[in-house]
């Protein structure tokens, strides 16, 4: 009965460890809320990096577009079934921008204390994807012009501060990748097409006011 209630509200069906499998998820994302998604590189342990691709320095192990690349990411349901019954366990990669969300991400410490803030502020939030090392906010998507203005304002951009946008990625639950679990610190709500996300400017300043307050710069974390 869990199940059928969650297909009927556009959820994917849920595992025995009480989360969804990849390819249902990945099937979710695609089909239902037209979000275009790809395989992520492999999580592989035995890495120097925990990465299946051949770059030595890879900081996003098993977090970015594998073979094929980010452009072939598609909302079709049969492809995306098809990766994912080839490759079970490889990692959702979400394309941000055109259609689908963008996401501004930060440090996990960081991430946790800006949506306190922003809770205390009583802004209004959709989807949050957590990762190990890094929290990302699902916003809107934004143009490279509107973004530039937005951090033209700025006295001070924080170098740990990323933006995900147009022609950009980022991994979704329930991916597994070199840095550990991905999963949801604040879930889609059920019911709806699609999730519903805030405009990036609701959220810039609280995680800029974050950063800066916290000293959180240095580009590698």
């Amino acid at each position: 009965m869990r199940e059928i209630l969650g297909r009927r509200r556009g959820l994917p069906p849920r595992r025995d460890d009480d989360g969804p499998e990849p390819v249902d998820a990945a099937t979710t994302f695609a089909a239902t809320w037209r979000w275009p998604v790809v395989p992520g590189a492999a999580h592989d342990p035995q890495g120097p990096t925990g990465c299946s691709c051949p770059d030595p320095g890879c900081t996003v192990p098993g977090a970015h577009p594998g073979d094929p690349g980010v452009l072939a990411a598609t909302t079709d349901a049969r492809m995306v079934r098809w990766w994912w019954t080839s490759r079970p366990d490889a990692p959702i990669v979400l394309a941000t921008g055109g259609q689908a969300p963008c996401a501004v991400s930060l440090p996990a410490a960081s991430g946790a204390r800006a949506l306190a803030l922003l809770d205390r502020r009583g802004m209004r939030l959709g989807p949050v994807v957590a990762a190990p090392d890094r929290w990302a906010i699902l916003v809107k998507p934004y143009s490279m012009e509107q973004l530039g203005e937005l951090l033209y304002a700025k006295d001070f951009v924080p170098a740990s501060l990323r933006f995900h946008g147009e022609g950009g990625y980022l991994a979704l639950p329930p991916s597994v990748t070199g840095r550990g679990d991905v999963r949801w610190e604040r879930a889609p709500l059920p019911g709806s097409a699609s999730p519903w996300v805030p405009d990036v400017e609701a959220v810039v300043d609280t995680v800029v006011e974050v950063l800066t307050r916290t000293g959180v710069s240095a580009p590698e974390l």
